[in-house]
C-alpha cells in the first residue's frame, strides 16, 4: 500500500512527525488468538465456550444455519426507484429502515404481524444515497443528492436538523463515529458549478449538534467516495472511491482530526462500493478484516495488518458486479461457530452467502426472489431475519429456517 508519512498533514506541531506504533494490529491479532483460559478479565475473544451466542446461532453447520424458510415480508413502497441502503436498527430484531432514490426513508416494524411502515421521512428533494442509525437508535442521519445531510428522530420521524453543503455538492455516503455518535463522516461529490472546491473529492467529519465541520476533520481523495467504515474502536477510518482506491485515515478521538495514512489500489478504475470492518472473523480467523465490494465481479476479503490500516488480500469470492453499488456484510454471530459467513448482494438478482474459512466450494447458500440487481443486505441482531434491497425499489425480508 502507498504510505502517506511524507505528507505534511502527517506531521505534528513544529514539523515533528507523529509517533505511531505499527504493531498494534499485529498485537491485537496475537491477543485474539490467545486461548480462552488465558484471556484478560473483561476481554471479548470468540471461543468455543461462547454458549449464549452459539445458542442464538443454533449450534449448527453454516449450511444448516443459513437455510431460509422463504420470504417473511415484501416492502414495495419505493418501487420504481432504487433502494441503495437497508439497515436493521442496532441490537434490534424487528426495526428496519431503508432509503430510496425517490428522496424518502422508510422506518418499518416487523412485529407484531403484519409488518408495517411506521414513518416515511420526507424532506430531501433528490435521492437519498445513504443513512445510518445512531448507536442508541434514537436518531438517523441521511445524505442526499440534494446536497444536504438531515438528522431525524426515529421515534416520530421528525427532521431535527438540516445541514446544507456550503458548496452545493452532492452527498454520497455517511457513517457515525462508533464511540462518539455526535460526530458523523460524510462524503462530498464534485459539483459542476464554478465554486471553490468543485474539483475536490473530500471526506468531512461533521458535528451533528452544531451542523459544522470539525476543524482538521477533512481530507482530499482521488475520486468520489462511495463507501466508509470505521474499525470498532473508532481510531481507523477507511474510504473507498470510484477510481478503485481505498484510503485509511487515523482518527483523533479527542479532536475529530483525520490524518491520511495508507492507500491501496484495489483495481484502477473499478469503483469500491462497500467496506465493512470486523475486529475478528471467527475463532479460526481472529485477524482484523475488511470485506470489500468493487466492480470486479468479486467479493474481496482483506486482512488489516497494522494500526495504520494497511491491507493484505486474503481471498476473493465470485459474484456478478460490473456497475451497480452492491454492498455486503459480515454475519453478526458468525464468530461463535465453526466457519465464518459473509453475505453480499449481486447483479445476478440473488443474495449470496460465503464461508470465508472454507478452502473449496465456499458458497453456502443463494436466495432468489429479486427481479433486479440486489444492492444491499442486512441481518437483524440474532440472524433470525435478513433484509435485502434492489435496484427496482423492492425490499425483501427473509425468515431463517428454525431448527
Amino acid at each position: 500500500m502507498e504510505d502517506f508519512e511524507d505528507d505534511p498533514r502527517a506531521l505534528g506541531a513544529r514539523g515533528h512527525r507523529r509517533s505511531v506504533s505499527r504493531g498494534s494490529y499485529q498485537l491485537q491479532a496475537q491477543m485474539n488468538r490467545a486461548v480462552y483460559e488465558d484471556r484478560p478479565p473483561g476481554s471479548v475473544v470468540p471461543t468455543s465456550v461462547a454458549e449464549a451466542s452459539r445458542a442464538m446461532a443454533g449450534d449448527t453447520s453454516l449450511s444448516e444455519n443459513y437455510a431460509f424458510a422463504g420470504m417473511y415480508h415484501v416492502f414495495d413502497q419505493h418501487v420504481d426507484e432504487a433502494v441503495p441502503r437497508v439497515r436493521f436498527a442496532n441490537d434490534d430484531r424487528h426495526r428496519l429502515a431503508c432509503c430510496s432514490l425517490d428522496g424518502s426513508i422508510s422506518l418499518c416494524q416487523l412485529v407484531p404481524a403484519p409488518p408495517t411502515v411506521l414513518h416515511v421521512l420526507r424532506g430531501h428533494t433528490r435521492g437519498v444515497s445513504d443513512f445510518a442509525w445512531s448507536l442508541s437508535n434514537d436518531i438517523l442521519v441521511s445524505t442526499s443528492l440534494d446536497a444536504t445531510m438531515r438528522i431525524w428522530a426515529s421515534e416520530d420521524g421528525r427532521c431535527i436538523r438540516e445541514i446544507p453543503d456550503p458548496d452545493g455538492a452532492e452527498l454520497l455516503c455517511c457513517t457515525f463515529q462508533p464511540v462518539n455518535n455526535n460526530l458523523t463522516v460524510v462524503r462530498l461529490q464534485d459539483t459542476c458549478s464554478p465554486r471553490v472546491g468543485n474539483a475536490k473529492h473530500n471526506v468531512h467529519v461533521m458535528n451533528i449538534s452544531t451542523g459544522k465541520k470539525v476543524k482538521g476533520g477533512s481530507s482530499k481523495l482521488t475520486g468520489r467516495v462511495l463507501a466508509l467504515s470505521f474499525d470498532a474502536p473508532g481510531r481507523l477510518l477507511w474510504a473507498g472511491d470510484d477510481r478503485g482506491s481505498i484510503f485509511s485515515f487515523l482518527f483523533d478521538m479527542a479532536t475529530g482530526k483525520l490524518t491520511k495514512a495508507k492507500r491501496l489500489v484495489v483495481h484502477e478504475g473499478s469503483p469500491v462500493t462497500s467496506i465493512s470492518a470486523r475486529s475478528w472473523v471467527s475463532r479460526e480467523a481472529r485477524d482484523p478484516s475488511l470485506l470489500i465490494n468493487a466492480c470486479l465481479n468479486k467479493l474481496l476479503l482483506y486482512r488489516v495488518v497494522d494500526n495504520e490500516g494497511t491491507l493484505q488480500l486474503k481471498r476473493s469470492f465470485p459474484i456478478e458486479q460490473n456497475s451497480h453499488p452492491v454492498r455486503s456484510i459480515f454475519c453478526p454471530l458468525m464468530s461463535f461457530r465453526q466457519g465464518a459467513c459473509v453475505v453480499t448482494g449481486s447483479e445476478d438478482m440473488c443474495v449470496h452467502f460465503f464461508d470465508v474459512e472454507r478452502a473449496a466450494k465456499a458458497a453456502v447458500n443463494k436466495l432468489q426472489g429479486h427481479s433486479a440487481p440486489v444492492l444491499d443486505v442486512s441481518f437483524n441482531c440474532d440472524e433470525s431475519l435478513l433484509a435485502s434491497s434492489d435496484a427496482s425499489g423492492m425490499v425483501i425480508v427473509w425468515r431463517r429456517e428454525q431448527k
